[in-house]
């Protein structure tokens, strides 16, 4: 399954490296990116984990830059 979400305030390009490396490495995660350019956050991973991974998400990228909104694409 494959979900896109809109990183709203993201402003820098290292943290949005930082974001993919660890959401990429959560349980369940086929595969996460990150397009600094276009902003957006796109997960592919297991159905099932899904609304899991979209938590544990949402706290990494409010750890690595706390202004950042994460929204539905």
């Amino acid at each position: 399954m494959k979900k896109t979400f809109k990183l709203m305030g993201l402003g820098c390009a290292n943290c949005a490296s930082k974001m993919e490396d660890r959401i990429g490495k959560l349980d369940g995660v086929n595969n996460a990116s990150v397009n600094f350019a276009t902003t957006k956050l796109v997960i592919e991973a297991e159905e099932l984990l899904m609304d899991k991974i979209i938590e544990s998400a949402k706290d990494i990228i409010k750890k690595i830059e706390p202004d950042v909104v994460m929204q539905k694409a």
